[in-house]
């Protein structure tokens, strides 16, 4: 019998203690806090521009049928994050300018990593969004935005990550096929999400109140993503700069908010071809060194609109979305994904701030790089797939999540789901895995 961990267990006796006590009360569940008002200290430091907070996000996944290893068992993740937000304009008189930083701490295991995915080869998706770049703290944001021309320019400079800006979608799902900014999770090498950061500078520019073009220059520094650079600041290891432009409309189609964004980046630094050698020849029969491109390039585009609300509560209503991102052939893995899907918010009047999502996603082999492996494989002389040796083809994987929001208090909302992911890793001799989660968001 699986067991939640104790984490689980703490969040749903959290919830039990939430009362529709006064918000500036403890577990108070109009409060956007657990721990409440602080005595009306917090709201006073709100007031004078100061923003403290302190979240936590728990995923629990659970192999219910299927993938690589069929043995039954429960994997938990979390990450808390401390953040602070100050606004300058109010503490120090500087016009329309903004502070803030951010630390994250991340732990536990995967259940994608050894019983869903194929472990020679990986996976693309993750059951576990919150999973990733190392159990370890992290420097995730410092960075300083600043308006100009009654609002119409702002500059932000530091350290964050694009997926803050660019490419950007909320993270309610639990399957990372669904979360947060896609491109970072096909060219993960070059693109650091969230909760990785460099140093950056991004400018954007109202064309109107529905309209924003911005641009960005991230540096791309590989040692950034490693654990025992989580606070490093010196640009020693930099390779290049990854810059990406958006074009962002969010307008309000018969009074339903919506938001449209096509973009594209560009990488200057080297990047290794996925098949061939520099004399283009196919390097897995060579044993030449792959050939190197002096660049690295894609785009995307993504789409979110409220398409329904009721009359009593705008908020409520069904939602549509679909995001897609096309990649570089020559050097990248992958070399596109879609996906689509819904959101319902207040889908029953007694339940008015739960919601239902469910989602589609499919993630693409370059063809090259497919090619690549059957050539290595026949170098070795490798030809079945149990052979540990054998490295996995892998082609097309194809991703679905349900999830039910139960808004538990306003500081806490647990996320039951399901996940079904076809070709897990793009391997078709891997079974389909039907997976079981459980993501849990609180706010301290």
């Amino acid at each position: 019998m699986l067991q939640l961990p104790k984490t689980c267990y703490i969040g749903l006796a959290l919830s039990a203690l939430a009362t529709p006590a006064a918000a500036s009360e403890m577990f108070a569940s109009d409060s956007p806090w657990m721990l409440g008002d602080w005595g009306g200290t917090r709201s006073e430091l709100l007031e004078k521009g100061y923003d403290f907070t302190l979240g936590y996000t728990g995923e629990m996944g659970s192999n219910l049928h299927g993938g690589f290893d069929h043995d039954r068992t429960a994997r938990y993740s979390d990450q808390f994050t401390f953040g602070s937000h100050l606004d300058l304009d109010k503490i120090f008189g500087w016009h329309d300018t903004e502070f803030q930083l951010t630390l994250t701490e991340r732990h536990g295991d995967n259940i994608s990593n050894d019983r869903i995915n194929d472990p020679r080869v990986g996976g693309f998706t993750s059951a576990q969004e919150v999973w990733g770049r190392g159990e370890t703290w992290r420097l995730t944001q410092m960075w300083i935005k600043q308006k100009y021309f009654e609002g119409a320019l702002d500059v932000k400079f530091g350290r964050f990550g694009e997926g803050e800006d660019f490419n950007s979608f909320p993270c309610d799902f639990q399957n990372l096929a669904f979360c947060g900014s896609q491109v970072g999770n096909w060219v993960g090498g070059i693109w650091y999400n969230w909760p990785v950061s460099q140093w950056a500078l991004r400018v954007r520019y109202n064309l109107s109140d529905t309209l924003y073009t911005q641009v960005g220059v991230f540096e791309q520094n590989p040692s950034n993503l490693e654990s025992g650079n989580g606070f490093k600041l010196s640009g020693s290891d930099t390779q290049g700069a990854v810059m990406p432009v958006e074009l962002v409309w969010t307008p309000r189609i018969q009074g339903l908010k919506g938001e449209y964004r096509a973009g594209y980046y560009y990488s200057n630094a080297k990047a290794q071809d996925v098949l061939k050698d520099s004399n283009g020849q196919p390097a897995a029969l060579s044993g030449a060194a792959y050939r190197s491109s002096s660049s690295k390039h894609g785009m995307w585009l993504g789409a979110q609109q409220q398409v329904t609300s009721l009359a009593s509560d705008q908020s409520r209503g069904l939602s549509l979305f679909a995001n897609a991102t096309v990649h570089d052939k020559k050097t990248n893995a992958i070399d596109n994904y879609v996906q689509a899907g819904l959101v319902y918010k207040g889908p029953f009047d007694a339940r008015a701030k739960d919601d239902i999502g469910f989602a589609l996603a499919r993630v693409h082999v370059n063809p090259a790089y497919r090619k690549n492996a059957r050539l290595a494989n026949q170098a070795a002389g490798l030809y079945d797939y149990d052979n540990p040796g054998f490295l996995p083809v892998q082609d097309t994987e194809y991703s679905a999540e349900l999830y039910y929001g139960i808004h538990l208090a306003d500081w806490l909302t647990v996320r039951p789901n399901l996940q079904y992911i076809r070709h897990p890793g793009g391997v078709s001799q891997v079974d389909g895995a039907l997976i079981g989660g459980l993501k849990i968001q609180s706010s301290f």
